[in-house]
Order: structure tokens, then C-alpha cells, then sequence
């Protein structure tokens, strides 16, 4: 991270950040477990949010984000909620932080449940919060792959570009891509709601 912000008082790992990733966590194993035990697949109860799939129950398009299908899904979920997650959460405070990640992904599963043969995933939410800092921190730097630094307004619009055309021409992939780009657009909505109002940065002042 640069120079460009360093809020007084900032925790490594918030409260609302830590539940998220325990919950996540404990989802994950319960899914493992019982799964290669052949009990119960519990994306299916859980997860697939398509309302024509034939195994949609109301309550899926919430639960979806907290169902991965594999640890590198979560570990890469969670990595990404963790670095960029505390950041959001320290300048927003919990509760704005909780509202803004809920709500993006529960729009983005409420949006995909009504279109045929899309893959969710369980990213919504974390492409919202990418989109999240980006938007607040344009000028810092992230670093791709650990090794090469990127600025975080032009690391998003290369992430929108290439999940565009992953969701275009591999569709078949099994991976979110449009879901993803949900995540970013509903995320974005909310920004710019706030910006209006002049409360991006939260109650607080840097």
C-alpha cells in the first residue's frame, strides 16, 4: 500500500473481516467433509442460484457467497477480502462495510437466479470490494502476482476487461465471470451514491 492513506487507528483484521472469514471457512470444511463422505452436496442446497436448474430454494442467493467449490477459490476469496476488506471496513466502519458486502452479493445472486445456465460462484461480493478500493484509493499500489506493481484504477479496469471477455468467449468455464462483473457494477452503484452525499470515506475524515 502507499503512502496516499494511513488512518489512525488501523486493525489488521476487523471484526466484520474476521467473522467473514471464519464463516467462510467453517462452509467450506462442512461442505468437504460431507461431500467426499457422500452425504450431501451442499452447493446444491446452498449455492445454485439459477431459479431453472431445478434445485433453487429462496434462500440461495444469499448463501451462495459463502459456498467454494475448491481451497484455491477460497484462498483467493479470502486473501482478497482480507487485504482489501480491513482497509474498506477501518474507513467505513463495521457496519457500513457489513451493509456494502451483503448487499452487493445478494443483488448479484438475486440478478443471476433469473438468468439460464450462468455460474455465480461465490465472488459477488469480493469483486464489489475490488471495485470498493479501487474506487477510494485510485493512486495505491497493488502488486500483481507479488511482483509487479499496479495502480489500483488501472489493475480494475484490467480486471473488468479481461473478466468481459472471459464471460464472452469462456462461458463454458465454469467460473462467475458475469457474476463477477455484477459484483463490480452493483458495487459502483453504491459509490457513487455515496460520493453524492459526500460520504465515501464514511462519518470519519483523513
Amino acid at each position: 500500500m502507499s503512502e496516499e492513506y494511513r488512518p489512525s487507528g488501523f486493525k489488521v483484521l476487523p471484526p466484520v473481516v474476521k467473522h467473514l472469514l471464519i464463516i467462510n471457512a467453517i462452509c467450506y470444511l462442512a461442505y468437504f467433509v460431507l461431500y467426499s463422505k457422500r452425504i450431501i452436496d451442499l452447493h446444491l442446497l446452498f449455492g445454485d442460484c439459477c431459479l431453472q436448474s431445478g434445485y433453487f430454494r429462496p434462500w440461495q442467493p444469499f448463501t451462495y457467497m459463502f459456498m467454494h467449490g475448491s481451497f484455491d477459490h477460497l484462498f483467493f476469496n479470502m486473501f482478497s477480502l482480507w487485504m482489501f476488506g480491513a482497509v474498506l471496513e477501518n474507513v467505513w466502519g463495521s457496519k457500513r462495510f457489513l451493509i456494502y458486502y451483503l448487499a452487493c452479493g445478494l443483488g448479484v445472486g438475486l440478478i443471476v437466479m433469473f438468468i439460464p445456465g450462468f455460474h455465480i460462484g461465490a465472488s459477488g461480493a469480493i469483486y464489489a470490494l475490488l471495485m470498493a478500493f479501487a474506487f477510494l484509493f485510485p493512486n495505491n499500489y497493488v502488486y500483481l502476482y507479488f511482483l509487479v506493481p499496479i495502480k489500483t484504477k488501472w489493475f480494475i479496469i484490467g480486471l473488468i476487461v479481461v473478466e468481459l471477455f472471459e464471460g464472452i468467449f469462456r462461458s463454458s468455464d465454469g467460473i462467475g465471470h458475469f457474476g463477477h462483473l455484477f459484483g463490480m457494477v452493483i458495487g459502483l452503484v453504491f459509490l457513487l451514491i455515496w460520493k453524492k452525499k459526500g460520504k465515501l470515506y464514511g462519518d470519519q475524515v483523513y
